[in-house]
C-alpha cells in the first residue's frame, strides 16, 4: 500500500515517520509548498513530490496536514482523484464548509474519517469500559502557546479532543451549554440530565495538562492522557477521628493500561479501514458534530 502525506509541518512529520514504520505501507509520498519544510521528511525515505496532483496520482490513501483553512479543497482533490483521505482536525474551518464536504463523500465510495487521534489513546478505552453513570466529568486540556496554529481558537485547536470524547464516548442526548473565554482561554459546562461536565483549555499555561477526572456514585476515577495513567478511588471502607481530624481509609486501584502511541494506532485503523472498506472509528459526520460544538461554544462566549 502506498500512503501519502499533504501538508509537512509538525503532524505532518509525524504522520510520514508512523507510515514509513508500518509494515503495510511500502512507500510514503510527502507534499508541502514549502520546499524547506518538506526537507525533513528525507530522513524517513519518503518520497517528495512537486506537486499535490504528482501524490495524489501515487498513492492508495492519504492523510491532510495543511492548516485547517485548506481541509476543504485538499480533501475535494483527493477524493476526486479517488484516493482514501484521513483529515486532521478540525475537518474543516466552518461547518459550512464541513455540510459541503459530507456531501461530497457521500457521493463516493471512499473511506474519509478524521484525525481526532486522542479516541487512539488508550485511557479513553478504559475509562469507557469502567465508567457506568458519571455524575461528574472533568477535562483540563492546557497547553504553552504554539506558533503552528494560527487559524484556530484554544476550542478547535485543544478542547474540541475533549468535545469529541464527551459527545462521542460518554454521552449522548440532550444537553445544556454554558461557555465563557477567548481566543486562547475557554471554560465551557454541560449539563447532560442529572449529569455535569466541566471542559477547560488554554493556550497560556507554563505546564502541559492532560487530566480528566470522574465522579460516580461507588468511585471516582482519574486519568492522565500523557503517561496514560488511570486511577480509581473506591469509597473509604471506614471512616475516624485522630487527633481531632478526620482519617478515612480508601481503596486505590492502579489500572493496567497498555501504552501505546496513539497516532499509529489511528494510521494503523486508516489502514485497515481501507483494506476492509469499512468506515473509520471518527466519521466525517461526527467531526463535523464535533465542530458545530465549538461553534456554539464560541458563539456563546462571544468570539463569533
Amino acid at each position: 500500500m502506498k500512503a501519502g502525506v499533504i501538508g509537512a509541518g509538525i503532524m505532518g512529520k509525524n504522520h510520514v515517520r508512523v507510515y514509513s514504520e508500518l509494515k503495510a505501507v511500502d512507500e510514503v509520498y510527502v507534499f508541502d509548498v514549502d520546499k524547506e519544510t518538506v526537507k525533513s521528511a528525507k530522513e524517513f525515505d519518503a518520497i517528495v513530490c512537486d506537486s499535490m496532483d504528482e501524490l495524489l496520482a501515487c498513492v492508495d490513501l492519504v492523510s491532510i496536514c495543511v492548516p485547517t483553512r485548506f481541509h476543504l479543497d485538499t480533501a475535494k482533490a483527493a477524493l476526486e482523484q479517488g484516493v482514501h483521505c484521513l483529515i486532521e482536525k478540525p475537518i474543516t474551518l466552518t461547518t459550512k464548509e464541513g455540510e459541503a464536504l459530507l456531501n461530497l463523500i457521500e457521493t463516493k465510495s471512499l473511506i474519509v474519517g478524521v484525525g481526532h487521534i486522542e479516541r487512539f489513546n488508550p485511557v479513553v478505552g478504559e475509562i469507557a469500559r469502567i465508567i457506568t453513570n458519571p455524575l461528574y466529568v472533568a477535562i483540563r486540556r492546557h497547553n504553552p502557546a504554539s506558533a503552528r496554529i494560527t487559524d484556530s481558537t484554544v476550542v478547535e485547536d485543544l478542547m474540541i479532543h475533549d468535545i469529541d470524547i464527551v459527545f462521542n464516548v460518554l454521552f449522548d442526548g440532550a444537553y445544556e451549554l454554558y461557555s465563557a473565554g477567548n481566543d486562547d482561554l475557554s471554560k465551557v459546562i454541560l449539563k447532560f440530565g442529572s449529569s455535569v461536565v466541566a471542559l477547560s483549555a488554554s493556550r497560556k499555561a507554563s505546564k502541559k495538562i492532560r487530566a480528566l477526572y470522574i465522579e460516580e456514585e461507588e468511585f471516582t476515577v482519574e486519568g492522565d492522557f500523557m503517561n496514560q495513567e488511570i486511577y480509581v478511588y473506591r469509597k473509604p471502607e471506614q471512616y475516624g477521628i485522630e487527633a481531632e481530624r478526620y482519617s478515612q481509609e480508601n481503596i486505590i486501584e492502579k489500572v493496567l493500561v497498555n501504552k501505546v502511541e496513539p497516532l499509529k494506532e489511528e494510521l494503523k485503523a486508516f489502514i485497515a479501514c481501507v483494506q476492509k472498506g469499512e468506515e473509520f472509528t471518527i466519521t466525517p459526520a461526527q467531526a463535523l458534530k464535533n465542530l458545530r460544538i465549538c461553534e456554539e461554544i464560541r458563539r456563546l462566549s462571544g468570539l463569533s
